[in-house]
């Protein structure tokens, strides 16, 4: 089957660091499903892994959020059959889904909103699992019982920032506000679903005195997290809660935290594979949404899509990335 790999860590602009490789089809374990992949999205996570030494000698496969058909169902499948169209967003330890076919355990899939095509589906499941999980399981939001509190969200227009802003807004219930620098950026919010925005190159605590929220209760932080720490710990309510999915740089000073009991925690998707605790849960979180999307309610973050599933096409998602400019999601579909 066709597959896009790489063997050692290499810069994104070496002719080498992705490569189109054949691999032999993938067999199913007991609880997994064989997908044949139609559409994927790229990640931050995919850069940062591709800068990593191999464990193990051969090609390694990335990408992790996938739309795609089930084609094959081990021998301990109850929930899944041929011809189901699917979403997911796999696991890190597993070869990933830039490939013609992925193997994936059916706790963490579920069937794809009918309301969306293969391109769009496959922007949402890895941020939208990632935000769901932070502002519920980490944040301990719980929809309909948000009313008059207000989330910050740090990296508005990014692909995680996209989506939690319209579930934080639209499922949740809370008063969104986040953060946006260029005119694009602050227009995409909006457009997410932002009650308010504030610039980020401007001192946040400054302009949420002038929205009139001089402190919220939950706090979102998708990037730079040094950079906002001390903003972060001064305008975060008493009993609050600040979540982050990027690693901080250095040790975080959690004192300031301690008068207003506030809470720290770290939200990472993969958590739940990587330890097999409660993989279910992400195939639940998958399902609910898909109803959402199905009612109108939440909206694909698919900014733009670049052809088909090749080296080359995501080399150019890559790169785009690790330049820090995208606005929501990028994707690519369909084998040449």
């Amino acid at each position: 089957m066709k597959a896009i790999g790489f063997n050692q860590p290499r810069s994104i602009d070496d002719v080498h660091a992705l490569e189109d490789i054949q691999l032999d089809l993938p067999s199913p374990g007991p609880r997994d499903l064989l997908v044949s992949v139609q559409a994927v999205s790229v990640n931050p996570i995919d850069t940062k892994l591709r800068q990593r030494p191999l464990e193990q000698p051969g090609h390694r496969v990335l990408g992790f959020d996938a739309a795609g058909v089930v084609e094959a169902v081990g021998s301990e499948v109850t929930a899944f059959q041929k011809g189901d169209r699917v979403w997911y967003a796999g696991a890190v330890q597993r070869q990933g889904s830039n490939a013609e076919h992925q193997c994936v355990d059916e706790r963490l899939v579920a069937r794809k909103p009918d309301s969306l095509g293969m391109q769009e589906a496959a922007a949402l499941p890895l941020t939208a699992l990632t935000a769901w999980e932070a502002l519920e399981d980490q944040m301990g939001f719980r929809p309909g019982e948000c009313e008059g509190k207000t989330l910050l969200v740090i990296g508005g227009a990014g692909g995680v920032g996209s989506i939690a802003i319209q579930l934080a807004a639209k499922h949740f219930g809370l008063r969104v506000i986040a953060t946006a620098g260029r005119e694009t950026s602050a227009n995409w919010c909006e457009a997410m679903g932002a009650h308010a925005l504030v610039d980020y190159r401007q001192p946040i605590a400054e302009q949420l005195e002038k929205l009139g929220v001089p402190q919220v209760d939950g706090i979102f932080i998708t990037q730079n997290l040094d950079d906002y720490w001390q903003m972060a710990c001064q305008v975060i309510a008493p009993l609050g809660n600040i979540c982050a999915i990027v690693d901080a740089r250095g040790p975080l000073d959690l004192n300031p935290l301690k008068p207003k009991s506030a809470r720290f925690s770290w939200e990472f998707m993969f958590t739940r594979a990587m330890f097999a605790q409660d993989m279910q849960r992400q195939g639940d979180i998958l399902k609910q949404l898909s109803e959402l999307v199905d009612a109108g309610t939440i909206q694909t973050t698919l900014s733009e899509g670049l052809g088909p599933i090749n080296a080359d096409n995501l080399k150019a998602a890559h790169k785009r990335l690790e330049e820090g400019n995208t606005i929501g999601k990028l994707v690519l579909a369909g084998w040449e």
